[in-house]
């Protein structure tokens, strides 16, 4: 069935969009303003974009028309972030900090979480959490209902016992174990499922083809 976004409603292509593009990583996203306090919220429309330099993007929404949510507006005014990443571990904590709390509000302590000083940032990142991005704003990307937040990670803290090698820049993915967002209100997948496919060359491909 084909669903034509030039006619239908918004709200409508996003309710399409997010059961159907799945799973998402989650950024569990803490920023601060100026003057120091500190806001922890999720947003799984996120992705890494970029390698050199290493970018994420993050489609930040409005709270109401021309009220921006405090994620955004704390990033619009210190030009920093730390994006942790959610295992499954810290799941429940994460959706904690999803509540629509009061500007204020401090959504780590609410959660039980403690925070960790970040290495290049000022912002502070989840302890609690296996991945943490430090990131500085590389570009804001507006379009009609989101801010799309380009981050240029400036440096990148994984837990010690995930990391495999240090030297060889090795990671333990399975053990970070993390989730994804999935669809509705509520739902979401463990990376604990997988499948190996490995990749093949042309050569492998045309072997196949005439075998």
């Amino acid at each position: 069935m084909l669903f034509d976004f030039g006619t239908i409603p918004h709200d409508q292509a996003y309710k399409l969009c997010v059961a159907s593009v799945v799973p998402r990583p989650v950024a569990w996203v803490v920023s601060q303003d100026r003057r120091g306090q500190v806001n922890a919220a999720p947003y799984s429309f996120f992705n890494v974009f970029s390698d050199n330099p290493v970018v994420v993007a993050i489609g930040c929404a409005a709270r109401a028309p021309g009220s921006p949510k405090d994620t955004l507006a704390n990033i619009e005014a210190t030009g920093q972030f730390v994006v942790n990443l959610v295992s499954a571990a810290n799941a429940e904590a994460m959706n904690v900090t999803a509540a629509d709390f009061a500007p204020g509000v401090n959504e780590i302590e609410k959660a039980g979480l403690t925070t960790a000083p970040s290495a290049r940032v000022r912002v502070p990142r989840i302890a609690e959490s296996p991945v943490a991005l430090e990131c500085e704003i590389f570009q804001f990307v507006p379009t009609h209902g989101h801010t799309i937040v380009l981050g240029r990670v400036l440096a990148m803290e994984i837990r010690d016992d995930c990391v495999l090698d240090a030297a060889k820049f090795y990671v333990d993915t399975p053990k970070l174990d993390m989730v994804g967002r999935m669809h509705g209100r509520g739902w979401y997948a463990r990376t604990t499922d997988r499948i190996e496919i490995p990749r093949i060359s042309v050569a492998e491909w045309e072997a196949r083809q005439g075998g």
